[in-house]
C-alpha cells in the first residue's frame, strides 16, 4: 500500500465497533492495536462534559453520579445518585364502602427518595381499616412515612384522613380513626425505598 496522508483516506463507519485495527508506534516498534483494546480499563477524565444532543446514559444497572468528591456528613452510606423515574400509579382500595374515581396518581423517584402525588374524586372509607394499595415501589424496611389526606373541594371544609406508609410496604394502612367521605381528596407524600 502506498503512502496516503490521513486526509486522503476514506472515512471509517460510525459508531466503531471496537474490532477496527490501527497502527501503533511502541518504543519505536510499529504494531497494531484494535480499538476496543486502545481504551480498555481506562477512565476517561475531563474538566466538564456536555451533551449537546442525546442524553448520558450509563450502560450498567445501579451506575450513575458518584459524589464521592464531595466531603460526607457523619453516617453517610452513598454517594452515588443512580435512579431517576417518573410515572403513574394506580391505586386500589380495601375497607372503602365507594371507591374513589381517581383523577391523577403520579410518583417521581429521585434516588432512594419517592413522591407521590394523589387526586381523587369522592369515596366513603370504613373507619380505621381502609388502604390505598398500589405504590410504585416498596418502603424501605424499617421507615415509612405519614400521609395527610384532605378534601380540598371546599364542600367539606376540616375533613381529613391520616394514614402511614409502614416498612416493606406498598400500601397506605390505617387510614383514619373515623369513617370519612369526600369529594376531592388529595395528599403529597414522600417515603424512602
Amino acid at each position: 500500500m502506498a503512502n496516503t496522508k490521513i486526509s486522503g483516506l476514506s472515512s471509517a463507519s460510525t459508531p466503531l465497533t471496537g474490532s477496527e485495527i490501527v497502527p501503533l508506534n511502541q518504543s519505536g516498534v510499529t504494531d497494531s492495536v484494535s480499538v476496543a483494546n486502545l481504551t480498555a480499563g481506562r477512565s476517561v477524565s475531563a474538566s466538564d462534559y456536555t451533551a449537546s444532543t442525546g442524553n448520558f446514559v450509563p450502560s450498567t444497572a445501579g451506575k450513575g453520579i458518584n459524589f464521592t468528591s464531595n466531603t460526607p456528613a457523619a453516617g453517610m452510606t452513598s454517594q452515588l445518585l443512580n435512579w431517576y423515574e417518573e410515572g403513574t400509579w394506580t391505586p386500589t382500595y380495601t375497607n372503602w364502602t365507594i371507591s374513589p374515581t381517581t383523577q391523577a396518581a403520579r410518583y417521581t423517584r429521585v434516588g432512594r427518595l419517592v413522591t407521590l402525588n394523589y387526586t381523587a374524586l369522592d369515596g366513603i372509607s370504613v373507619a380505621g381499616a381502609s388502604e390505598i394499595a398500589g405504590l410504585p415501589f416498596t418502603s424501605n424496611s424499617v421507615q415509612g412515612a405519614t400521609v395527610l389526606m384532605k378534601d380540598i373541594s371546599g364542600a367539606s371544609p376540616g375533613i381529613y384522613a391520616f394514614g402511614t406508609i409502614g416498612g416493606s410496604a406498598t400500601k397506605i394502612a390505617s387510614m383514619t380513626s373515623a369513617a370519612f367521605t369526600g369529594n376531592y381528596w388529595s395528599f403529597s407524600t414522600t417515603y424512602i425505598v
